[in-house]
């Protein structure tokens, strides 16, 4: 009797630990309408870029900085075909902790996903549209995996950014992130469009819609999404960069008043989702730089959000940008951690810091169900806006569900949630 009790243990733990298992972006019974995924096979590849010649604001001595070639790993999702009877399964591999911090050292780990590593491209449909995923501060590429496999399996290509010098791996001083994060996404936006050419010797060659793109940004990358989109930094926001970073002035080149700037805009990008975006507190942006973006934004935010702030942060930037159609979803009594997958096994192992596990999870919501109505949100919005679907309804909402649950959720589920609608 033993040996069979034994023997079901371990059959049911490989059960788990394979297509049983419930991974990132899976759903719960009561997830939204557009929560789940979409007709197509999902692939995954990583690519290694490299951006020449880049200012090294790390290394700054007396407001001068030198150059380097900055490295960008990306991870890339996209429509795939998979070999009949192969698992459509990949194992990721991450790591805890912070480097060059003794309190929180680096802990890999993996987790899996349903996505096929270095599957066939399908571009039997032709071009699809191209997102962009920028991680928090310290973060990883692979830190909205349930987002990212969702969106891929619904026709897009989403390329997720690890920002050198701002993940678990490699995290270094501030001003990098301060400085790189709008630079990394208008880098990797080109990359993709080289790499999605019919002669490039690429997966991605004929695949990528790259004047049909979306940003996605947590955070730091919200803070660098918005840039990209047109809301130029403040005076404020270069003296607080030129104090961390011995001077050096050249976060001006992304500010409204810099001659340049404007000429950044990149009208391949149609629309932004903004999660918890970081800066408004600070000073980052003034009234001038929000009223410069004017494309359509969703942001996504935790009323109690201790990090990016609420009120005085996302909230005063949804209210200050007036020449934008934006919307912003707000999760009543979360915090910052509304757009990561839940907290990995890995954190729940005991002796492992706390801190690892707070930087997942949310102490009033269930991350699971976050996750899912997010898929729901982003799903509409950039249906909409990328690929001109009759989504509206799912976004023009009542403030509150206050007698009948929102346009795709199901009876009793919209409790806790609030969206806001303005246009120009």
């Amino acid at each position: 009797m033993l040996l069979i009790l034994l023997l079901g243990v371990t059959v049911l733990t490989k059960a788990q630990t394979t297509a049983d298992a419930f991974l990132p972006g899976d759903l719960l019974p009561d997830a939204p309408e557009l929560a789940p995924r979409g007709p197509h096979a999902v692939g995954v590849r990583t690519l290694k870029l490299i951006h020449t010649a880049q200012v090294d604001v790390l290394h700054t001595k007396e407001g001068k900085s030198p150059l380097y070639d900055r490295p960008l790993t990306v991870e890339v999702w996209y429509p795939a075909k998979i070999p009949a009877g192969k698992p459509q399964l990949v194992t990721y591999e991450d790591a805890l902790g912070r480097a060059n911090d003794p309190k929180r050292p680096l802990v890999p780990f993996t987790f899996g996903g349903r996505a096929l590593r270095e599957a066939e491209p399908d571009g039997s449909q032709g071009a699809f549209p191209l997102v962009i995923v920028s991680h928090g501060y310290p973060g990883s590429r692979l830190l909205l995996t349930y987002l990212t496999e969702n969106l891929a399996s619904k026709g897009y290509v989403v390329v997720a950014i690890g920002h050198t010098e701002s993940t678990y791996q490699d995290l270094a001083g501030f001003p990098s992130t301060l400085l790189n994060r709008s630079l990394d996404d208008l880098f990797v936006l080109n990359e993709m469009a080289r790499l999605s050419t019919k002669t490039a010797k690429s997966f991605l060659s004929g695949l990528v819609d790259t004047n049909n793109t979306a940003l996605i940004g947590y955070s730091m990358g919200g803070y660098g999404a918005l840039n990209v989109m047109g809301a130029g930094y403040s005076a404020q926001a270069v003296k607080f960069f030129g104090q961390l970073a011995g001077g050096s002035t050249a976060l001006q080149t992304r500010t409204l008043s810099d001659p340049g700037y404007k000429a950044t805009i990149d009208p391949r990008i149609k629309a932004t989702v903004a999660f918890a975006p970081w800066g408004m507190e600070r000073g980052v942006w003034d009234a001038e730089g929000l009223a410069g973006l004017t494309g359509p934004t969703l942001f996504v935010a935790g009323s109690k959000d201790d990090v990016s702030g609420y009120e005085k942060g996302i909230k005063a930037i949804y209210d200050g940008a007036v020449n934008a159609d934006r919307y912003l979803l707000t999760y009543v009594n979360a915090r910052h951690n509304v757009a990561p997958n839940p907290p990995p096994a890995a954190t729940l192992k005991p002796g492992q810091p706390l801190d690892d596990y707070q930087h997942f999870s949310e102490p009033a919501w269930n991350e699971r169900r976050i996750n899912n109505i997010n898929q729901h949100f982003v799903t509409a919005f950039l249906g909409i806006h990328l690929k001109k679907l009759d989504y509206a309804k799912y976004l023009d909402l009542p403030e509150t569900a206050t007698t009948e649950p929102w346009a795709g959720f199901k009876p009793r589920t919209s409790v806790g949630l609030e969206m806001r609608h303005a246009k120009p």
